[in-house]
């Protein structure tokens, strides 16, 4: 069963991934497109501030969300919870790194996983 979300968190929400600069990041985020889905991978539990990774569907990491949504998300996905996203915009480097991806999340909700 999906342990209930954190009080006060939203089941859907967007944000923008950060980190896309580092490594090979850019090369994959250039690659994505608008509404592809992408997955969500949580820092193993003994992290002291675990993130909240966006990988592309073949498993390339893109980066990661911002601190204030990682602080919630990351402890209710290591918890059992589940959580898809999905790019709904995409830029180029004439936009700041941590703009250039924008994602929907969408959490499940009660037993539902998406």
């Amino acid at each position: 069963m999906i342990p209930p979300l954190p009080e006060g968190q939203p089941p859907t929400f967007r944000t923008t991934v950060h980190g896309t600069l580092f490594g090979e990041r850019a090369v994959h985020v250039a690659a994505v497109v608008q509404g592809d889905e992408l997955i969500l991978i949580p820092d193993p539990p003994m992290e002291e501030d675990p993130a909240v990774w966006v990988h592309a569907r073949g498993g390339e990491p893109l980066g990661h969300l911002p601190p204030e949504i990682n602080k919630w998300l990351a402890p209710w996905l290591q918890r059992g919870g589940g959580a898809t996203a999905t790019a709904v915009r995409v830029h180029g480097a004439d936009v700041p790194s941590w703009k250039r991806l924008v994602v929907e999340v969408h959490c499940a909700e009660g037993t539902e996983v998406r």
